[in-house]
């Protein structure tokens, strides 16, 4: 790959980072009062639709009923959902940084297990430690004084968004080796996700139809969802797994810098050292180890 073709790649992923570190602190300085479920469901349905109509062809399309593919796309679907309502609840409970950063840090502890318990990939020891600073960093945040904005709930809430996102790479993987095109696999995951979401609009629809919360689902649906993903997908088919997933440490940062420099946020030192202790993790798993070469 040349090296224009290189960097292109790069920022793209890095912009697509960029856009994501923003979900969280869009949500709070919006305060909308929306019901972040609902808000979640719209951020699906509009992002899902956009993206479906950008990137979605018909021989894309007939590629996701191939044989063993079905249950993969389902499964895609109900952990795409459970990542997008979790999270901004996460958010609401326990601020755009620690969220961001727990909820992250769990990702590569559910990938590898998934990708372990699916596909019978080695889990190495980079793997092992950065789960360790993951756990390690989830009972600091839970420790009393942690000065931690979250809640016991709020807490669950981003480590089953994580998971669900670990379990959604996992389930990608294996839509891939069955055949799917990833490219029309993903934008029909928002969007029936959204769809499966949908109803909860009628029970609780309050404060959806003003300017604030139009404006945030716009930015939430076009912004993060759509452009990101169109970003994310132009860069990542030209990186390696370990760049891209170092790369993607720039969401939790984003996050975190908006969360104290826009939104006043302080954790406690306890509750900052368990954020960072979870980062550190995420960067064990992502960067790649060194192969000794023997003479």
């Amino acid at each position: 790959m040349a090296k224009g073709e290189a960097v292109g790649a790069v920022a793209s992923v890095l912009a697509a980072a960029v856009l994501w570190g923003t979900v969280g602190p869009a949500q709070l300085w919006a305060d909308t009062g929306v019901h972040p479920v609902s808000l979640g469901a719209c951020r699906m349905l509009l992002g899902g639709l956009v993206l479906s109509l950008l990137t979605v062809r018909p021989a894309g399309l007939r590629t996701l009923g191939k044989p063993g593919a079905g249950r993969w796309l389902v499964l895609s679907v109900l952990v795409t959902a459970a990542f997008q309502v979790c999270f901004l609840q996460a958010v609401q409970r326990g601020g755009a940084a620690l969220a961001t950063a727990v909820a992250f840090g769990t990702v590569p502890v559910v990938g590898g297990l998934s990708a372990r318990w699916l596909a019978g990939e080695r889990l190495t020891r980079r793997w092992l430690w950065g789960t360790g600073c993951a756990v390690a960093g989830i009972a600091l945040l839970l420790l009393p004084g942690s000065g931690a904005r979250a809640d016991l709930l709020g807490l669950v809430f981003a480590v089953v968004s994580g998971a669900s996102f670990g379990v959604y790479i996992a389930a990608s993987k294996q839509l891939a080796a069955h055949g799917a095109d990833l490219a029309a696999a993903a934008p029909v995951s928002v969007l029936c996700a959204g769809l499966l979401v949908s109803p909860f609009l009628l029970v609780a629809p309050e404060g959806l139809a003003t300017g604030r919360a139009l404006a945030l689902i716009g930015w939430l649906g076009l912004g993060t969802t759509a452009l990101g993903y169109l970003l994310f997908t132009r860069g990542v088919g030209r990186l390696s797994a370990a760049t891209t997933g170092t790369l993607s440490l720039t969401e939790p940062l984003v996050a975190a810098v908006l969360g104290v420099a826009v939104l006043g946020e302080r954790p406690g030192p306890t509750a900052a050292a368990g954020a960072a202790l979870m980062l550190f993790g995420l960067v064990l798993v992502s960067v790649p180890e060194r192969r000794r070469i023997r003479p």
